[in-house]
This record gives C-alpha cells, sequence and structure tokens, in this order.
C-alpha cells in the first residue's frame, strides 16, 4: 500500500461500499494516514471520514443529506438537475464538477460544461475540482484521450482529479500538462495492490448423511445420489453466491464443491457424493468471491 501511495503524487484514496472486503471503517484510519482527501460512495459513508480529513462524495445526491454531513464534505454535482438539488436542500458547501467519459454515467457534457459553471458561480458555490472516471476495461491510452479532451475547456483553477490510470499513464499526462494540479483516486489498485496475501474462507458449521431420494434444503430439492450435506457458514447476507456461469464458490483440497442449491441468508448448503474428502465441523473451506462485494464477518491477520 505505502509503495502505490509513493508511485501516485496527489493520491486520494477511495474508501466505499464494503471497503474493498475490509470494511469502510478499518480502511479509513488508513487511507487518513496518506491523504487530507478520502474519496467515498455516498452521502451516507461520510460519518466514517475520520475528522480533520476531507471527504468527497463520489456519487451525486438528489435526497436531503444526512443532517450530520460535515460542512467541509465535497458534493458531485454533473449536471443543473444536481445542483437545483444542492440548493433545494439549502447545501452551499464544495462541489466537485463531474465530467462525462467514454463511461457514459452520470458528468455534464461539453456543451452543459459552461452553463453548468456559470450557474454554480451565480448561486455562490466554490468547485473543488473537476472530476473524469474513464472506464475500468479498455485500452489505457483510450483513457487518456478521455481526459485530455477536456483540457481545452476547464479552467485551471482547480485541480483535475483522475482515476483508472497506472503509475506510468498517470506520470505521462501530468508530464503533458504541468500547469496543472492533478489528483488520482485509487481504490482497488491501492487496497489490493498484492492480492496473493488474502485468503476469503468460511466455516463448516455441520453436516450429515443424505441418500438417494431424500429431499433437503430450503427449496426441498430431491437427492440423485447418497452422500453428505455439508453446511457452510457464509450466504447471500455476506454478498456470497453462485459464479456467473452457475458453479459453486466453494473449494476444499483444491476440489470444487457442489452446491445442493444456491446459498441463502447466513448459510450455504453443500452436497457431497459419498467417497469425496468431507471437511469436519470447524474447518474453514475456500470461497472464491470478489473482494469488492463480499461482507465478511471476521478479519483474520495471520503472521
Amino acid at each position: 500500500m505505502q509503495s502505490v501511495a509513493r508511485s501516485m503524487p496527489g493520491l486520494v484514496p477511495v474508501v466505499k461500499g464494503n471497503g474493498y472486503g475490509f470494511r469502510r471503517w478499518n480502511l479509513m484510519p488508513l487511507a487518513g494516514q496518506l491523504a487530507s482527501e478520502v474519496a467515498v460512495g455516498t452521502v451516507y459513508e461520510v460519518r466514517d471520514v475520520p475528522a480533520g480529513i476531507t471527504p468527497i462524495v463520489l456519487t451525486p445526491t438528489l435526497t436531503v443529506p444526512p443532517q450530520n454531513l460535515p460542512r467541509n464534505t465535497v458534493l458531485t454535482v454533473g449536471s443543473l438537475a444536481h445542483m437545483h438539488a444542492l440548493i433545494q436542500h439549502g447545501w452551499r458547501g464544495d462541489v466537485m464538477v463531474k465530467l462525462q467519459s467514454s463511461a457514459m454515467r452520470f458528468g455534464v457534457n461539453p456543451a452543459e460544461f459552461v452553463p453548468l459553471i456559470d450557474e454554480l458561480r451565480h448561486n455562490h458555490f466554490t468547485v473543488r475540482g473537476y472530476s473524469i472516471h474513464p472506464p475500468l476495461d479498455g485500452d489505457p491510452t483510450n483513457h487518456v484521450r478521455d481526459i485530455e479532451k477536456w483540457m481545452r475547456l476547464v479552467p485551471n483553477d482547480a485541480p483535475v482529479y483522475v482515476s483508472h490510470l497506472d503509475a506510468s499513464l498517470y506520470e505521462h499526462i501530468r508530464s503533458r500538462h504541468p500547469e496543472r494540479s492533478w489528483r488520482i483516486r485509487l481504490g482497488t489498485a491501492l487496497w489490493h495492490g498484492d492480492k496473493s496475501m488474502m485468503q476469503l474462507s468460511a466455516d463448516v458449521l455441520d453436516h450429515h448423511p443424505v441418500e438417494t431420494g431424500m429431499r433437503a434444503g430450503y427449496r426441498q430439492v430431491a437427492i440423485a445420489g447418497p452422500g453428505q450435506i455439508v453446511v457452510v457458514g457464509c450466504g447471500t447476507a455476506h454478498g456470497v453466491r453462485l459464479l456467473d456461469d452457475g458453479r459453486s464458490p466453494f473449494h476444499y483440497q483444491r476440489q470444487r464443491l457442489n452446491v445442493l442449491e444456491p446459498p441463502h441468508m447466513h448459510v450455504s448448503m453443500l452436497l457431497l457424493a459419498r467417497g469425496r474428502p468431507i471437511p469436519p465441523v470447524g474447518e474453514w473451506i475456500d470461497v472464491q468471491q470478489p473482494l469488492t462485494r463480499v461482507q465478511v464477518d471476521l478479519l483474520q491477520w495471520i503472521r
């Protein structure tokens, strides 16, 4: 994490959602050691930002912000509608102007940029910066083009916040536009820079034999052959579900374990054919899921 931070001048750590598998409140103190600004997903995640750190909210809010929202919070505006919602709710703090990229999410387009800036100034908003969020996939050089197409239009009165650039491309764009102040938002690259040290596991809560013709599970699935039902302590409440191709996400002794039925709230039921290795009660088995989706119950730091 420290090496990634050193390679990215103007770093703005992103701590949002499930905290990239580590929970937001665990990452926030680390983010506060790296930068004076931290980007969060929504206004409801600002509460986790340490005092003295400036929260930058990445998603525009059209509803009333929480009453305890710190006044140093920076809210994102990508259209006149976003600005009008803030005015309606009495918000007059700093704003981040979101610029449209080829991702085509929210963000002002070039034709509406100047009118939006004029309206923000007329309504006494302070522009903290200009934000561009290129797509995650695709040719990284296209991400640079996404950013550079705005340079002739965006005034040089506040930093430009970018994302999805590696260290070399970030250095490239900074060297091409040295007159500007640059910031780079990092989430996955910062917290998941080396995932070889991370392991996602769930514990075995119970198991019992079943025979052909029996039914089991929430959905009373018919048992096609003799074996063992293995009950695992994770499910949809933890963000665990079947893989996109329908396969089981569970492994034991480097073998994939078949599910009896899709995961339920806090447990998953597996069906192992007779003769397969059975993980004992209390054993931890591997879970194949994206860390950006799971809600873990327990973090274990193992030396």
